[in-house]
């Protein structure tokens, strides 16, 4: 049961039915792994993809310059690797552990067999891949456009949708990565984006809190959005 459970939390898995999750469960392999544990490599097979049940891992690849670039940190809850399951090619990418943890392992074998039964998990499959791309499109803008404040707050609204709440019209962000971690999402040193966020609490917009962030004026964050839209 706790298994099922797992994969229904999952965006990916969202909406299926308890005998549909069983089915899953059936193929699932559980894997704990430990901090610096590479799951897979870059041109290795691609045998199956992935379900994050804790822990942290960092995607990156190397380019044909062989410079390591991360383009994505996978967060519980989340999928990856998932064009394991259209292609039988190898994995395009690295996937590294920065935190012990667990994750669902969904062979691709097994999960080929099991559509041919019930097509219900390719459906999901389909539209968590457009998903997928609407969200690598927002991350290519913020690492793209306009100046560091402006991407950091393009940042920061879009992550509202996914880990906030609201309190006397303040809003309460878990910022979910390190700052680190941001810093190589957006593509600069992470000492600009301390440099950052002062300077959004010194103008009074905002102020970290450890790994949570406190909104104060979220129109006036949401203006800096709009600048990276426009340049």
């Amino acid at each position: 049961m706790e298994l099922i459970e797992q994969i229904k939390h999952s965006l990916l898995f969202s909406g299926l039915a308890d005998n549909d999750l069983a089915e899953l469960a059936a193929i699932t392999v559980k894997r704990a792994f430990i901090r610096g544990e590479v799951l897979f490599r870059q041109n290795d097979e691609a045998t199956g993809f992935y379900l994050l049940v804790s822990g942290s891992i960092r995607l990156s690849n190397v380019s044909d310059i062989n410079r390591k670039k991360t383009f994505n940190f996978v967060s519980p809850g989340e999928t990856f690797a998932e064009a394991a399951f259209y292609s039988n090619r190898k994995y395009q990418c690295e996937a590294l552990a920065l935190a012990p943890g667990e994750a669902l392992y969904f062979p691709k074998i097994g999960f080929h067999k099991l559509i041919k039964r019930n097509p219900k998990p390719a459906l999901n499959l389909l539209g968590h891949l457009s998903f997928i791309v609407r969200q690598l499109s927002r991350k290519f803008m913020e690492r793209s456009q306009g100046d560091v404040a402006s991407r950091l707050a393009t940042f920061l609204v879009g992550r509202m949708a996914e880990q906030s709440t609201t309190s006397c019209g303040e809003v309460y962000l878990e910022l979910g990565i390190k700052k680190s971690e941001l810093a190589s999402r957006l593509g600069v040193a992470q000492e600009t984006i301390s440099r950052s966020f002062k300077k959004l609490k010194d103008d009074g917009i905002l102020e970290v809190q450890k790994n949570r962030v406190v909104i104060y004026q979220l129109e006036e964050l949401k203006k800096l959005c709009e600048v990276n839209e426009r340049q």
